[in-house]
């Protein structure tokens, strides 16, 4: 709706732009319009002199001071720009229409024409294929029969068993210009699939059917992408970049369409007609036509509409990096499109996390924009408040796939009046529309009372709608075909991108480098890495320690210069996250046409190479002389430039294998496995000699070779290596390059190099490629439920209708109310009801050292001073207050969450005084973040709660009976097999996982349950199904008390009293709400100088907007003052008074163990809970069993046959390269995959030990034993398929040694990866903490360089090395007892080389055996210990 956007105009092509604005009524005006002064007739007669190119980029702009000067437009600057905006634009909310107005005005007066776009459907049909039931559920042998389905799939003979789910059916309309249409449906009716269809972005794997076109022309015949803009519901921004650098990127690639051809057409005829605009308004016009600015007037622009101009320098942020609010982000997508000069816009849900003035303005602000540039605007909203659905002309209701109403907003309620529905008197008209359709809510709006009731469906909704009058004027309508030649050349755009190539080009460039100057902790980081990883390689390869007398020196080196290789290789490693992690956002910009992908892919590549230098530079100089390399200065740089080509082929390497990969498991995975394949086959772990015919092609393709062959051939050619050794007519060094088998001849330095540029290319084009053609992977949508009520009428309407018949309980007297009400629902077992009072609570944290840098003097900063209230069974008490009032924090101080801080006062359980640890037994604490194990289903989780929480006497059968009830009072029913997922990703939605949060906590039977925000980030109907849920368990006698944010009038007087705080944590009303809150009311209005309460208006945001600080200060009094010296605030002293006694007969709360179930049960259930989560889990179990498999395959044909011989040195260097290869890659893929697992169920094991489940160590358990038979399973088939295949010994004692040393060291591995996430604050940090570790343990393995080598200061790290261990074992065991002779020279055996040169004893095997389990123990504990200890989780 920028304001450019009226010139919204298409085909870019200056020959026809004249053409393209001619419009039939010329209208000439003689004479300005303005009377101005003569010096700035003066100038503007100048300007009109100039050519129309000049002129359009000179402008008259008056200084603050009302001097009139001449600049270009080109050079506005920041401060100019502010300036212009506020004179034109001084508030949005009351300036915006007559800006407008003058832009309008301007345009008429030459008679212009705008384009207009009208959108029509016909017939149009989406479907799509989904997994019913279980078979739908990702499990680790589901994960295998969808591969085998899928490649089974190709043949003729095999259907597949997927059911088709209609989408969308048989939907027809027309979206005209000029009128604002909103699009209403409960969730998963096809709202944003519609949007989807109309902006022509249908993800391709959808059958669509029908016809989509805008004034008449088809999808095919215009680029939709540029026409329309589709705004998301998803934010997807780059983190590290602010509001207003996001939003100018975005205006820079969507250019400014044909503003600039109408500027030139409308400037050319003002010229013609003598007339002189408004100077300001000319300079808006012109500044938002121009092509190419980083910055642009329409970006301030955008950013003052929507209200961002307060966080206009701060970083979007995510969830690493600290940025603005939600709500902040959900308007960043908005404007983003809104800065392009599309002609439709269709934005889906654009007010999540919206308070709802800002809804408002932003919706009035579009439609300002719609009305008077007659614009096409669709708008998806869940929630709109009444004033916000006024300001809709037109109204589309979706449910389930069909139009059930489309036409004027005036006459809806008659449709469904006629119908027999009515809107009831308090209630939103968008919240009865959404609720009118769905069978739940639909009886209690009947309002024919002679006629009984029945369910209305959908489709007879949307059949009687084809013969009401709306209806048919729609039909007459469409049945009439768009005039193509009504339609303005400049409507619909035919160019694919905004801007010229070069102008893209640059603002890519200039944001890649922005980011790399914010990322550069990261490169920093990776320097210092470096510099430290190369001073260990420096004092482990000392010169003084090296010498150059014999071959087994020479390996020596050949050990260094391979880890020198592998070191700037694995560095390129880290582009693989920087890379997946800017893929989405790259999707949706490359989606929506801002730029073709080798754009994207070009900066990234070039901006890297000033980096690979000093990399290189730094790595190069501090190990090149020190460690004794060859000291001729040429052969210094020769290396230097090698290195820079290698770490430049690495980088694009792994650039490339993201791009292919589009997930971080993925990529990770493929990127193990690709570092892997070229290190095998470099030619140092396995010589060329020894490869086998068919992997010698993978030799001849691995770049490592040709880098590795190129350095070693730039060593062993030199000056300290060319003397002849005793007993031989070569050259020591060609002798040293034989013996490992490579190439020993002076032109592969150059053919390596040459070979390396050529790998950067290809690897470059493949990154540019893999871009253009490949897409997102799909989001796992919500499952088809098998269950066949789900959408049939049932008894439940009428509950709704009971949350407004409340009759006034008796209060806490009754203790036999557990008895009366055995029989209401949800009541299996029985409870005892808790009141729950508190006086003068103070809650106050250490003052944060910011504010004492303001000159803050108290050591204390107080959040709640001196609360005092109670809460009792059967009555529902909100809890309310602006943000910042400490209704949270008050929560969390009575449930007894709060981790630090300082409590005071009293608060008091059924009269006793509270304890924390048996309170937690009788208490529920529903929290705002619903967090839950992602892998189980909704059935699972519930049994895993009450398993845990209710106590042992209730056996197994009555648990299940009161988790039936529990799933039927929260309506979770025809959920109960879904998976959970993960909040955003997959699974449920916001909604379903509230009701799970709540269920969950409810299967623990509690007496007292907190809720915070219940009902926040759901639309109305969801709103309504959460709040009858919370009815329902109140209705049962529960003491239940919400926090809640901006709710619905509905929703607010569902509640029985009301606890309101004001800013600063102190109350200012404690009391009931009455009938139609008539007590509240009364209470406010007779304060003096309060506005009496609009009638209809909600009464929460009255009371909200009566009680804020601004109002006190207009009136000068403090509401905290008045409330405590009011009748009311008596009576509840006196409440307090009373429930601060027992009653009498009562014993105070008491349990004999801390937990409700015994150690060994909480172990049996969390690892139960594990194992499922586990199963069903194919990206981490099943990924991981296929690379394993992978693995041993390509390693078993790669080293055919090779445990037989043993022959020569070579032969045993060949066994111990398979085996480390294998121990390192499989190891550090099981460590690096098992982080994130861990991380996300860390958050949850929080949650549940808070909520007093079970101990740290249960947990630990489960998560330490669940993985043992997976580790075990992956290490039998890798080491059945490797043994057989590398033909090492077959006798039962060498296979089991083998079994048990490849084991532990990937049981070892896990372990590892769970310790560094458990002494981390998240798997970002633990992944770069244990990365670092992997680098010392490849070099200490004794494989690089055998620990008889090692000087002897570093000796004592090879005996801490868990991977030296473990090769020690396998070799040691394999070949620790060989008598075989290894040099026909020496006649030395097998037995005695491994002694002397690698320091292995066969005898020693047990001692190894023993330090093997260790590691792997010690990690565990660790693991165990550190979730215990460390919390990283701050309340």
């Amino acid at each position: 709706m920028e304001v450019g956007d009226i010139y919204r105009a298409r085909n870019s092509l200056r020959s026809t732009s004249s053409s393209l604005w001619r419009s039939n009524n010329m209208e000439a005006f003689s004479k300005s319009s303005r009377e101005e002064d003569d010096e700035e007739a003066l100038k503007w007669a100048a300007l009109e002199k100039l050519p129309t190119y000049s002129r359009l980029r000179k402008g008259i702009l008056t200084t603050s001071e009302g001097e009139h000067s001449e600049v270009d437009i080109h050079s506005l600057g920041f401060k100019e720009r502010k300036a212009l905006l506020e004179r034109l634009v001084q508030v949005a909310e009351e300036d915006n229409e007559s800006f407008f107005l003058k832009l309008r005005n301007r345009i008429d007066r030459v008679g212009l024409d705008l384009p207009t776009i009208e959108v029509r459907y016909e017939h149009v049909n989406v479907e799509a294929e989904a997994h019913e039931g279980s078979r739908a559920l990702p499990s680790f042998a589901n994960f295998f029969i969808d591969i085998l389905e899928s490649l089974l799939g190709f043949l003729p003979i095999f259907k597949s068993k997927k059911q088709h789910l209609t989408i969308l059916k048989d939907v027809s309309g027309v979206i005209k210009p000029g009128r604002l249409t909103l699009l209403l449906g409960p969730p998963s009716s096809g709202k944003t699939t519609l949007l989807l269809t109309l902006a022509g972005r249908l993800a391709s794997d959808l059958e669509f059917s029908g016809r989509v076109t805008y004034n008449g022309h088809g999808m095919n015949e215009f680029v939709p992408q540029r026409t329309a803009a589709y705004i998301s519901q998803h934010d997807v921004h780059i983190g590290e970049m602010t509001v207003r650098e996001t939003l100018s990127f975005s205006a820079r690639c969507q250019g400014v369409g044909t503003r600039y051809d109408m500027l030139a057409e409308l400037s050319k005829r003002e010229k013609e007609a003598n007339i002189k605009p408004d100077p300001d308004i000319d300079v808006f016009m012109k500044a938002v036509a121009i092509q190419g600015q980083e910055t642009s007037v329409v970006t301030d622009y955008i950013i003052k509409i929507l209200g961002l101009d307060m966080c206009a320098d701060t970083m979007v942020g995510d969830e690493m990096v600290r940025g603005i609010s939600g709500g902040q982000r959900k308007r960043v997508t908005t404007g983003e499109m809104l800065v392009g000069p599309a002609e439709a816009l269709f934005m889906d849900e654009i007010s999540t996390g919206l308070d709802s003035s800002t809804t408002f303005q932003i919706v009035n602000s579009v439609k300002q924009y719609v009305h008077i540039f007659n614009g096409t605007t669709v708008i998806s909203l869940l929630q709109p408040a009444p004033e916000t659905y006024d300001l809709f002309d037109d109204i589309i209701l979706l449910s389930d796939g069909q139009i059930v109403y489309q036409g004027p907003r005036e006459s809806v309620l008659d449709f469904f009046e006629a119908m027999g529905f009515r809107c009831p008197e308090r209630k939103g008209v968008a919240d009865f529309l959404q609720e009118v359709t769905s069978s739940k809510d639909q009886a209690q709006y009947w309002s024919r009372r002679d006629q009984a009731y029945r369910f209305v469906t959908v489709k007879e909704f949307a059949e009687a709608f084809q013969s009401f009058r709306v209806g048919q004027r729609l039909g007459d309508h469409l049945s009439i075909p768009f005039d193509k030649s009504k339609n303005h050349p400049a409507a619909l755009t035919t160019e694919n991108y905004g801007v010229k190539k070069k102008e893209l080009l640059k603002a890519s460039f200039s944001r890649e480098y922005l980011l790399m100057h914010r990322n550069s902790f990261v490169y920093i980081f990776k320097l210092v890495q470096l510099a430290i990883m190369a001073l260990i390689a420096t004092t482990l390869f000392l010169r003084t320690e090296m010498h150059h007398n014999s071959v087994e020196d020479g390996a020596v080196y050949i050990g260094a210069l391979f880890f020198t290789v592998v070191m700037i290789m694995f560095n390129g490693m880290s582009e693989l996250g920087m890379t997946v992690v800017k893929l989405p956002v790259f999707y949706k910009q490359r989606d929506l046409k801002f730029y073709p992908a080798w754009i994207y892919a070009l900066p990234t590549w070039l901006l890297k190479i000033p980096i690979t230098f000093l990399e290189v530079a730094v790595w190069v100089f501090i190990t090149y002389y020190s460690m004794g390399l060859d000291p001729n200065v040429g052969r210094l740089f020769k290396q230097f430039l090698v290195l820079i080509l290698l770490n430049q082929m690495a980088s694009a390497l792994f650039r490339a294998t993201a791009a292919m990969s589009r997930n971080m498991i993925i990529a990770n995975t493929f990127g193990s496995f690709v570092v892997l394949s070229l290190s095998a086959l470099g030619g140092f772990v396995l010589s060329r000699e020894d490869i086998k015919d068919w992997w010698i092609w993978g030799f001849w393709t691995s770049p490592m070779m040709y880098g590795q062959t190129a350095i070693l051939v730039n060593e062993f050619l030199g000056e300290k290596w060319r003397h002849i050794v005793p007993n031989s007519t070569e050259a020591l060094g060609i002798q040293v390059l034989k013996s490992r088998g490579f190439f020993p001849e002076a032109y592969w330095y150059w053919l390596g190099s040459g070979a390396l540029i050529g790998f950067i290319v290809l690897f470059n084009v493949s990154y540019a490629l893999a871009l253009t053609y490949l897409n997102p992977f799909e989001k796992a949508q919500a499952v088809k439920s098998e269950d066949p009520q789900s959408n049939i009428q049932d008894g439940t309407a009428g509950e709704a209708i009971e949350m407004h018949q409340r009759a006034n309980r008796p209060s806490h007297h009754s203790q036999n109310m557990g008895e009366s009400q055995n029989k209401k629902k949800g009541m299996i077992l029985p409870f005892e009801p808790h009141s729950i009072s508190f006086n003068d609570v103070m809650y106050s944290v250490d003052m944060p050292q910011e504010m004492k840098n303001q000159g803050v003097v108290e050591d204390k900063l107080v959040l709640l001073k001196g609360v005092s209230g109670s809460f009792r069974p059967g009555v529902l008490t909100a809890l309310m207050g602006v943000s910042g009032a400490g209704k949270t924090t008050l929560m969390d101080v009575l449930a007894g969450r709060k981790t630090g801080g300082y409590i005071e006062g009293e608060i008091r359980i059924s009269g006793y005084p509270k304890k924390q640890e048996t309170f937690a037994r009788i208490s529920g604490y529903c929290e705002q973040n619903d967090i839950h194990s992602p892998h189980v289903t909704v059935y699972e989780s519930l049994v895993f709660s009450a398993w845990l929480r209710l106590p042992a006497e209730v056996d197994s059968e009555t648990r299940k009976m009161f988790i039936e009830e529990v799933v039927e009072l929260v309506e979770l029913g025809p959920l109960r097999q879904a998976l959970v997922g993960l909040p955003g990703v997959n699974g449920l939605s916001t909604e379903q996982r509230k009701r799970l949060t709540i269920a969950v906590e409810l299967v623990a039977n509690p007496s007292i349950i907190f809720m915070d925000e219940p009902t926040s980030g759901l639309d109305a109907r969801a709103a309504a199904i959460v709040m009858r849920t919370v009815r329902n368990t109140v209705n049962t006698g529960r003491t239940v008390v919400c926090t809640i944010h901006q709710p619905s009038i509905d929703i607010f007087e569902a509640f029985d009293e009301l606890f309101l705080m004001k800013r600063g944590g102190e109350e200012i009303y404690v009391g009931p709400l009455g009938r139609n809150s008539c007590h509240l009311i009364n209470y406010f209005e007779a304060i003096e100088g309060i506005k009496k309460m609009k009638d209809g208006y909600n009464p929460a945001t009255w009371m909200l907007e009566m009680s804020s600080s601004a109002q006190e200060l207009a009136l000068g009094v403090d509401f905290a003052d008045i409330f405590k010296n009011s009748e009311l605030c008596m009576r509840n002293k006196e409440l307090i008074k009373e429930l601060s006694i027992p009653a009498s007969g009562s014993k105070d709360l008491h349990f004999p163990t801390q937990h409700s179930r015994s150690f060994f049960t909480q172990c049996m259930a969390c690892l139960w809970k594990q194992r499922w989560s586990y199963w069903r889990n194919p990206p981490y179990t099943a990924v991981k069993f296929i690379f394993t498999v992978v693995i041993a395959l390509m390693f078993g044909s790669m080293f055919w046959d090779l445990g037989s011989k043993r022959t020569k040195q070579q032969d045993l260097f060949n066994a111990m390269g398979s085996m480390y290869a294998a121990i390192f890659f499989i190891g550090v893929k099981n460590a690096s995959s098992v982080q994130p697992v861990i991380a996300i169920e860390r958050t949850v094991f929080y949650r549940e030990k808070a909520a007093g489940m079970y101990s740290a160590f249960p947990y630990t358990f489960g998560q330490v034993v669940v993985e043992i038979p997976y580790v075990f399973f992956q290490t039998i088939v890798y080491c059945l398929i490797v043994y057989s295949m590398i033909g090492f010994e077959w006798t039962a004692v060498k296979f089991f040694w083998y079994l048990f040393f490849t084991f532990f060291a990937m049981l070892y591995f896990t372990f590892y990866g769970m310790m560094t996430v458990a002494i981390t604050p998240n798997y970002h940090i633990a992944a770069i903490v244990s990365s670092a570790f992997y680098g010392m343990w490849n070099l200490f393995s004794g494989f690089v360089v055998p620990h008889t080598r090692m000087p002897i200061w570093w000796r004592w790290y090879y005996w801490i090395c868990p991977v030296a261990w473990t090769l020690y074992g396998l070799l040691a065991s394999q070949y620790g007892d060989v008598k075989e002779v290894v040099n026909a020279n020496t006649g030395e055996t097998v037995e005695e080389f491994l002694s002397r040169y690698l320091g292995f004893k066969h005898d020693f095997l047990g001692v190894v055996a023993v330090v093997n389990v260790c590691f792997a123990v010690v990690f565990g504990f660790v693991f165990a210990f550190s979730i215990k200890a460390f919390n990283f989780q701050k309340r």
